[in-house]
């Protein structure tokens, strides 16, 4: 059975910094692509950043770039989201993904089998 399960989420002022953890059980993330998700309320899912190991790319959503980053602990079979300069407008429930997507579904939902529960990013201004 495979888990992926966040971590890290909570409330942080305009300008802070999160480090997001989802660990995974049942599967490698070497053997698959892992992702972020998140969803504002109201607001469909929309991605945030995929990465393919072993020298494959990685994928930030543009609103990310250059202050996300998406890194692998493969002692722990752990993924992390590091998040700095975070804006209100980043407040949302993330989520961690794992699949085997090609190339034009990597930054889709559908791209995707496994998902963790969501942990909330809260942004105050």
């Amino acid at each position: 059975q495979v888990q992926l399960v966040e971590s890290g989420g909570g409330l942080v002022q305009t300008g802070g910094s999160l480090r997001l953890s989802c660990a995974a059980s049942g599967i490698t993330f070497g053997d698959y692509a892992a992702a972020w998700f998140r969803q504002a309320a109201g607001k469909e899912r929309e991605f945030v950043a995929a990465r393919r190991w072993g020298g494959g790319n990685i994928y930030y959503a543009d609103s990310v770039k250059g202050r996300f980053s998406i890194s692998r602990d493969t002692a722990t079979n752990t993924v992390y989201l590091q998040m700095n300069s975070l804006k209100p407008e980043d407040t949302a429930v993330y989520y961690c993904a794992a699949g085997r997507p090609i190339v034009s579904t990597m930054r889709t939902v559908r791209g995707y089998n496994y998902w963790g529960q969501g942990t909330q990013v809260t942004v105050s201004s």
